[in-house]
């Protein structure tokens, strides 16, 4: 199983917005259509809420 997301490590703000920007550039170059990138970020958006729901019942067992 993953790591939980630690918000103690402070990172680059900028580096999130660059990784996103590289990620749509190289979707949009091989073809993928803005729908795809949508559903690219619905997928991510999935599973980062089944992990916090993961977590919060792990939380509430303990």
């Amino acid at each position: 199983m993953t790591q939980p997301f630690d918000m103690s490590e402070k990172r680059d703000p900028r580096a999130v917005r660059i990784l996103a920007k590289n990620i749509y550039r190289e979707f949009r170059a091989n073809g993928f259509s803005e729908q795809d990138v949508m559903s690219l970020a619905g997928e991510l958006l999935a599973l980062v809420t089944r992990e916090v729901q993961e977590q919060r019942a792990e939380e509430a067992r303990v």
